[in-house]
């Protein structure tokens, strides 16, 4: 499998859409692509953060098991590990 073909596959891949053998191919090629894994850990952030934006009310326990979500995704991203949001005063 070609990185150009994950990324093609990557959204079925993400939905749990993916044929058995098709996904243990991708998988594959995940783990041995360094390049092809960061795309994978980034999409996925990119998807809980816009969730999360779309939301209008995340307050109390939603609010924090969400951002504990952000947090492991991100992990894998080798990136910097996201805030929490600060509230303002006012």
């Amino acid at each position: 499998m070609s990185c150009e073909d994950v990324v093609r596959q990557l959204s079925d891949y993400i939905d749990g859409a993916l044929p058995p053998a098709d996904r243990a191919e991708l998988e594959h090629h995940l783990a041995t692509c360094h390049d092809c894994h960061v795309v994978l850990d980034t999409t996925q952030c990119t998807i809980l953060l816009y969730r999360a934006a779309r939301s209008r009310a995340l307050e109390g326990e939603r609010r924090r098991l969400l951002l504990e979500k952000l947090q492991r995704a991100c992990r894998g991203c080798g990136g910097a590990q996201p805030n929490p949001p600060r509230r303002d005063a006012g």
